[in-house]
């Protein structure tokens, strides 16, 4: 897939690193925005559009978190893939990360070459599903997802807000309900990294997939653990539209 014209804005307090990746990534023909802190970060995402953004967790006003969050809940930027860059050898601020809706993670100091190989993959997902032919809705439960726009409603009529993350998760369940996902299998679909355990990454997207849901009881109802073996999806999946 092809990444000319693509949009990124990036937020990095280390001038060496804005400009490395401004020159790295354009020769792919990516267009980069990159702001020293998260008071300019913001001004760009309110100024413009952008197809990815990559958030340094460390920054001198705020931290990358609190600017995750803050994009997730933007009425025009929530659905915007996230890339967070953590210089902390702590698997916390992945988890924290991943739990505020960052699609992905890469710990410093990495690869300029990773990271473009890292912002394709999110690129070529969102690509492919924008692509999709007309509205396919999926209904389930008291939900109805949009497969196609990434917009999932409940029954009163709340709207709830997926991460990219989030949402190649339900859908991997509504492809496959009544059926044992293994880890493995969960894994590849939430683009998991290391150095973090395999089983830890899956647990924690589940768990926050069921936020979303609203299947808090104990045990859940909606998306059930099988002990040993993974998760299922205990509902039935029909076209809606």
């Amino acid at each position: 897939m092809s990444t000319a014209g693509k949009t990124i804005l990036m937020v990095d307090d280390d001038q060496d690193i804005r400009e490395l990746l401004q020159t790295y990534l354009s020769r792919s023909g990516l267009q980069v925005q990159a702001e020293a802190d998260g008071q300019g970060f913001r001004r760009a995402l309110e100024a413009g559009a952008y197809d990815l953004v990559i958030l340094d967790v460390m920054l001198p006003d705020e931290d990358g978190f609190s600017l995750c969050r803050w994009v997730r809940q933007h009425p025009r930027h929530a659905r915007v893939p996230i890339i967070m860059l953590t210089a902390s050898s702590d698997e916390t601020d992945r988890i924290i990360g991943l739990e505020l809706g960052a699609d992905d993670y890469l710990g410093k100091p990495f690869s300029p070459r990773e990271l473009q190989a890292r912002i394709k993959a999110l690129l070529r997902r969102c690509d492919f599903a924008t692509a999709s032919p007309g509205s396919a809705v999926l209904a389930f439960e008291d939900w109805r997802l949009d497969t196609v726009s990434h917009r999932l409603f409940h029954r009163d009529g709340e709207e709830v807000i997926l991460s990219g993350a989030d949402f190649a998760l339900l859908k991997l369940f509504l492809d496959h309900p009544q059926q044992i996902l293994d880890r493995d299998t969960i894994g590849n679909a939430t683009r998991g990294r290391e150095p973090m355990p395999l089983d830890r990454i899956v647990d924690m997207a589940v768990s926050r997939l069921r936020q979303r849901l609203r299947d808090t009881e104990k045990p859940p109802r909606l998306i059930r653990t099988v002990r040993g073996s993974g998760y299922l999806l205990a509902a039935n999946v029909s076209s809606a539209g």
